[in-house]
């Protein structure tokens, strides 16, 4: 074309003197060294980023979920007694499922209502996938399914005492794997005034839907609170103010002499079999008896700590 001699995809040069893309495209050497884009995540000035990092510092202070058994967090309750008794004591059910074509006897259509009053979805599924869902277990055509419970920091049961403008009262488990004992010790910690129950994140009961049960609904209103290490968490708390007691069949002091029960304490149950494991009784302030008639005889960890509970109670009031 007239007053245009340049070809076409040729590089032209500015006023400058410098070189710019022709009209057939960027230059060669302009594109070499640069490497793959970075992830938006990975950009310290991208939005992706700074939401990734605020999502982190979130979840260091979340407080952790115990994984069930299973690719999944959550646990299946099965067998139409187990659902309905479930459904009575407030376990936290997510959803009921039923089988396509199973009987509907009273416990179903007990269970049904329930569910209907508590706000709670009902779904109908085929059995088979009723079998895969609760792992084979003999569910009768019915089960509900909980998710994974939230388990506090052993801290903020300080908090939570400090809160309410008293004195610190925690309850501490050690080498405790039923968890009908665990569900036990939270109704009567809620039932005495304790500020929340700790138990070991291996080797014990963990809140699972039979701990649900027992407890009565009352692990609804009581936080539970895991720790890596029993140890370091009871001297922690020592470090915070607290006196820790231990019970044991061959405490220092009985039940009755107990003179710590007004103070802030700190209240460790050992299992019926092993009692206290070793660093954990050295690591206690005081160890107490509960005093029997017939020596012989053993209580269980949920009636050791409803007995020992309610004395501190007394005590206090």
């Amino acid at each position: 074309m007239p007053g245009n001699s340049q070809r076409k995809g040729a590089i032209k040069k500015t006023g400058k003197g410098n070189p710019t893309a022709g009209s057939g495209g960027r230059v060669r050497r302009g594109l070499e060294g640069r490497g793959p884009t970075p992830k938006a995540t990975d950009r310290p000035y991208h939005q992706a980023h700074k939401a990734k990092k605020r999502a982190e510092k979130s979840a260091e202070r979340t407080p952790q979920k115990r994984r069930r058994t299973g690719s999944t967090d959550i646990e299946w309750i099965a067998g139409r007694n187990s659902v309905v008794e479930a459904l009575r004591e407030g376990v936290p059910v997510t959803g009921v499922y039923v089988a396509e074509g199973a009987e509907r006897d009273g416990r179903l259509r007990e269970a049904f209502a329930l569910a209907a009053d508590k706000g709670i979805s009902l779904l109908e599924v085929g059995r088979q996938e009723l079998d895969r869902l609760t792992a084979g277990a003999v569910h009768q055509g019915l089960a509900a399914k909980i998710p994974a419970y939230e388990y506090a920091h052993a801290d903020d049961l300080l908090d939570r005492a400090e809160e309410a403008g008293e004195k610190p009262l925690i309850v501490v488990l050690d080498q405790v794997t039923d968890p009908r004992n665990l569900g036990a010790v939270v109704r009567s910690a809620a039932g005495f005034g304790a500020h929340g129950v700790v138990i070991p994140e291996r080797r014990a009961a963990g809140m699972t839907a039979s701990a649900w049960k027992t407890s009565a609904g009352a692990a609804a209103r009581i936080p539970v609170a895991q720790t890596v290490n029993l140890v370091r968490q009871l001297k922690a708390y020592q470090d915070a103010g607290c006196m820790v007691i231990g019970l044991a069949a061959d405490g220092d002091v009985t039940l009755p002499e107990l003179e710590l029960a007004d103070g802030p304490l700190v209240v460790v149950v050992g299992s019926e079999g092993n009692g206290l494991s070793r660093l954990v009784s050295e690591t206690c302030d005081q160890l107490v008896s509960i005093p029997m008639a017939n020596q012989v005889e053993s209580l269980n960890a949920g009636v050791a700590a409803s007995v020992t509970l309610y004395a501190i109670a007394r005590a206090r009031a």
